[in-house]
């Protein structure tokens, strides 16, 4: 069957009315799976995960509440419908007080069965959500959220809406603070999958067995701690996206199953047996560089071609110090109710920050500053010391006259001598002197090209 709506457990020890159940929600496109006693219905839910079980409340062996009490044991989502005869109507309403969804008369209708069994894999679908939505609160991205007017990031404005109406993968590349989050998440809301979940997790904040249950799921029993079968986060982005950050922390015996999903859109669970065919668009980022660590085997060179379909390159905010104005306006909007103000000799020591920590670095100042500030303007005065130190180079910029002054030209000069200064320094050792200036050799051999510096 292809793409059911959805996989249930018929469990009921009349051979006729079972038959007439599975034909029936197999023709209302249900993946159906049958057992013709309690017991094996056990043993189903046991080594399955089944979205809906129904199970009739009277049979030999292990009854319908035995039923009803393994699957709220072992998967708490699961939906369970009950089947009564009329004259065990009370024992059907006490199933429902102990969690069953409901109950199914026996002789039943037909359009009776289609509309409970809809009406449950609605509630299913509009709990999930509800769950993801508490076990996650996630901010409202918005392409408008990525701020900057430089040429670098007007490129980027043009770039996503282009990106985001394919399911192409996209890989992210940019130092810690550039917004790669933001990007991704920007990505998703303009696809046409903004309505479904946009899911994101740090592989660097997972041990390796405990990134594969986070990402794929898991069964009961499966390892120590798996009480219950638990849905992967590739389960809850179906139809949606996953971002996946610091995918170069991704240990390498993990790799082969994430290269198996974006190759065939399918994985198992951990200690599972059945394949899971999933549809999510995956978006990764990375702030190492994930070419030298394929070349190291630290990551799988089919997995970087994989994920690396579309890059997308983040700037350093020192490589778009005009952005930096409009940066500190929309933090300072956002952090002072009385929308505080920043002067001009403040500005200029904010221009000439290194800013290693990018606009995240920036944010958390500008927080900093706002609280502990009672002015209405930002002044010097105000400022942390490791702003302040870089006053001496701060007296070597020109000052900005009625004329105005050319940008590109100032910060081209800047990085032309922390580049030849690098050189000396390392006596004209490359790769040290890109690690001075934290920058990868690529990205180092690339300006001092740029420059034409040897």
């Amino acid at each position: 069957m292809q793409n059911p709506k959805g996989r249930i457990l018929v469990i009921e020890d009349e051979k006729s009315m079972r038959e007439v159940l599975r034909i029936l929600l197999e023709e209302e496109s249900y993946e159906v799976i049958t057992a013709s006693d309690g017991d094996k219905g056990t043993e189903f839910i046991n080594s399955d995960i089944f979205d809906l079980v129904i199970t009739d409340i009277k049979m030999p062996k292990a009854d319908g509440f035995e039923i009803l009490r393994k699957v709220r044991e072992i998967s708490p989502d699961t939906i369970v419908i009950m089947i009564t005869a009329f004259g065990t109507t009370e024992s059907a309403i006490e199933a429902m007080k102990q969690g069953a969804y409901d109950y199914i008369h026996k002789p039943f209708k037909i359009d009776e069965i289609r509309l409970i069994v809809r009406k449950a894999f609605e509630r299913k679908k509009l709990s999930e959500e509800l769950s993801l939505l508490k076990e996650k609160i996630q901010s409202s991205f918005r392409l408008e959220s990525i701020i900057g007017k430089s040429a670098k990031m007007q490129e980027l404005f043009k770039l996503i809406p282009k990106i985001a109406q394919s399911n192409s993968t996209v890989l992210i590349s940019g130092e810690s603070g550039t917004g790669k989050e933001l990007v991704a998440a920007a990505l998703h809301n303009l696809s046409p999958r903004k309505n479904r979940n946009f899911i994101t997790i740090n592989c660097a904040t997972f041990p390796e067995g405990l990134l594969e249950s986070e990402l794929f799921g898991h069964m009961k029993g499966s390892f120590t701690g798996a009480f219950i079968n638990k849905s992967g986060l590739f389960e809850i982005a179906d139809a949606g996206s996953i971002f996946l950050d610091e995918i170069c922390e991704m240990p390498i015996s993990l790799q082969s199953k994430l290269l198996r999903v974006l190759e065939n859109g399918t994985f198992r669970r951990v200690g599972g047996t059945s394949d899971i065919k999933v549809d999510v668009r995956v978006i990764s980022a990375t702030n190492k560089d994930i070419q030298e660590a394929v070349l190291t085997g630290a990551f799988r060179d089919d997995l970087f071609y994989r994920l690396n379909v579309v890059p997308i390159i983040l700037p350093p905010l020192r490589e778009r110090i005009e952005d930096i104005p409009l940066l500190i306006e929309h933090f300072l909007n956002k952090f002072s109710a009385n929308k505080k103000r920043i002067s001009q000799d403040a500005l200029r020591f904010f221009v000439n920050y290194s800013w290693k920590g990018n606009v995240r670095e920036l944010e958390n100042i500008v927080e900093r500053v706002v609280l502990l500030s009672d002015k209405d303007v930002i002044t010097v005065e105000d400022l942390p010391d490791e702003i302040l130190t870089n006053a001496e180079e701060r007296k070597n910029l020109p000052e900005i006259n009625d004329e105005g002054v050319y940008l590109e030209e100032i910060v081209e000069r800047i990085e032309k001598d922390y580049l030849v200064k690098a050189l000396e320094k390392t006596k004209g050792n490359k790769t040290e002197a890109a690690k001075l200036l934290n920058l990868s050799f690529r990205s180092f051999r690339h300006r001092l090209h740029k420059y034409g510096i040897h």
